[in-house]
């Protein structure tokens, strides 16, 4: 029997949440991923970490989220624990590994191609495992064109994304880069579901195993929730990224040091004569007697002889 599936079990509270976090995981990557650029000093590899953590938990929340809306009207649905955990570590794990080559080697064609598949067939990879951590009662069957326009979507959304990482600056661009990057993970997410169908045992009895979307899912969220507040209070108190410009901090430093330089040079000195007066004379020199003293010789160069 098919099943007959609703993607939007709560409305629109579902989508537009995931969507949102989609965003905020974005957002924060790309200014940890600036932060890395931006400061030489800066401990590279742990905010590049820190980036790609929260685009990973980013997309995977987005995921979960908007799974809490999908429901088969002729059965239950239950969540497989490991699986649902290896997606997210998958999710952080591929993202990691493209932020890490565009990060020290730059967006270049080569090195963004590479990085930009492996990331979009990860992130892919993460939405098909989690689509393999829901059990029902029957089989869930995928239309192939479908899966690929996911799969295509998600390599567009991985490269755009590893793109604006290593080459938008500015707070607002990166507030732009991440609204795009939003609507690409979640257009990857609804395409994919889009290809499913759900052939419905006869017998509904409920005997699978697995938990409940509200016992597993729902705490499970409350971690990278927590986790991309806290990144989010990172990136907030950086004081680099709260000037937003990158050229700024880059030259920073070099105008402080003109600015020393010119603090330790002695004022110069004018005579009045420069602004038009007239200079008083030379008074003479006193003894320790106050009785003027006769002024210095001048050194003069002996009178030459004629021979």
């Amino acid at each position: 029997m098919q099943g007959t599936i609703d993607g939007f079990r709560y409305g629109a509270v579902t989508p537009v949440a995931a969507y949102l976090m989609a965003c905020l995981g974005g957002a924060l990557g790309l200014r940890c991923i600036v932060r890395s650029l931006l400061n030489e000093a800066s401990w590279k590899p742990g905010w590049l970490a820190l980036g790609a953590a929260s685009i990973g938990c980013g997309i995977w929340t987005m995921h979960f989220i908007a799974m809490l809306g999908f429901q088969v009207e002729e059965t239950g649905i239950r969540y497989d624990t490991g699986l649902t955990l290896l997606s997210l570590a998958v999710s952080i794990v591929v993202v990691g590994i493209g932020v890490f080559i565009v990060g020290y080697l730059g967006a270049g064609k080569a090195a963004l191609g590479v990085a930009g598949v492996v990331t979009g067939l990860g992130v892919a990879a993460m939405h098909y495992l989690g689509m393999a951590a829901v059990q029902v009662n029957g089989d869930f069957q995928y239309a192939p064109l479908a899966v690929a326009l996911s799969v295509a979507i998600a390599i567009v959304a991985a490269t755009t994304a590893l793109w604006a990482a290593v080459t938008v600056r500015g707070f607002m661009t990166s507030l732009g880069a991440s609204l795009v990057m939003g609507v690409a993970v979640s257009g990857m997410h609804y395409t994919a579901m889009a290809a499913v169908s759900v052939h419905v045992h006869g017998n509904n009895s409920g005997a699978w195993a697995g938990d409940s979307p509200s016992s597993l899912l729902l705490p499970m969220l409350l971690g990278p929730t927590v986790f991309l507040l806290l990144a989010g209070v990172v990136v907030m108190f950086d004081p680099l990224l709260v000037l937003g410009d990158g050229e700024w901090n880059k030259s920073a430093p070099s105008r402080r040091a003109s600015d020393t330089d010119q603090a330790a040079e002695p004022a110069p000195q004018h005579s009045i004569a420069q602004f038009g007066g007239r200079s008083s004379p030379a008074r003479p020199r006193q003894d320790q007697y106050g009785t003027a003293a006769p002024p210095a010789p001048q050194w003069a160069p002996p009178p030459s002889r004629e021979w």
